[in-house]
């Protein structure tokens, strides 16, 4: 790549940049249904056409921030596994719970755009898709290895639920028996309802400390799982 070849790509990541920290901003005070390129462009010094030539749509750009939001909490959790490798998988898996927590409420709009209310008129595409599995995908292989290591205690699974959890293990963790990879599902359910009830305020004059009870709670969904050591 030549220099001046160089310049423009630089040139263009730091005017992309901008656009999204603009577009983040006005996530913090209009919400993501009333993002507009328009406002956007206005607050970074640009005419609309320009802001154009970056993100063709408000869809794309909304995908954009939402990858990166995926992204940065599927980092968050992948750091938290990491920094607790010699810990039992039990303490891994709070860890990495403890870690999506922490993601969330220090970006509570970030965390609204991916797990909050739909907007109107947008249907994420499957780019999505790779970053938005990051935190499925550490959950699971913690429960890989407590699999391969010191064993799962494989929850009952009724007759009925039996093809499905089969069809959720195959598509998703082929590693594990039918039995926890259904737990699992629902277990990702909860620790998001979990997290988006204390940030949506539905906790509110209902549990005080809730941090300790995060705690217990992402211990009894890592028994739930199999996770002996929870």
């Amino acid at each position: 790549m030549s220099t001046a070849q160089g310049a423009r790509a630089r040139a263009r990541a730091e005017v992309t940049a901008a656009i999204k920290e603009a577009a983040r901003r006005q996530l913090a005070a209009e919400g993501a249904a009333k993002l507009s390129l328009r406002a956007v462009a206005r607050e970074v010094g640009m005419v609309s056409s320009a802001v154009y030539r970056y993100f063709p749509s408000r869809d794309e750009l909304l995908t954009e921030l939402i990858i990166d939001a995926y992204d940065s909490l599927g980092e968050a959790a992948e750091q938290a596994r990491d920094a607790a490798s010699d810990a039992t998988p039990g303490e891994r898996w709070t860890a990495v719970c403890e870690a999506a927590r922490g993601w969330a409420l220090a970006h509570p709009h970030e965390y609204a755009l991916i797990y909050g209310s739909p907007v109107p008129g947008y249907a994420a595409p499957d780019t999505t898709v790779r970053a938005a599995s990051r935190v499925g995908l550490v959950l699971i292989g913690i429960l890989r290895d407590a699999h391969r290591g010191p064993g799962l205690a494989a929850p009952p699974l009724p007759a009925d639920l039996r093809p499905e959890a089969e069809r959720m293990a195959a598509d998703l963790a082929p590693e594990l028996p039918a039995e926890v990879a259904a737990s699992l599902v629902a277990a990702w359910a909860q620790l998001f309802g979990l997290i988006g009830f204390e940030l949506f305020g539905q906790f509110n004059r209902v549990v005080e400390d809730r941090e300790t009870f995060f705690r217990h709670a992402v211990a009894q969904l890592a028994r739930g799982v199999g996770l002996v050591q929870a």
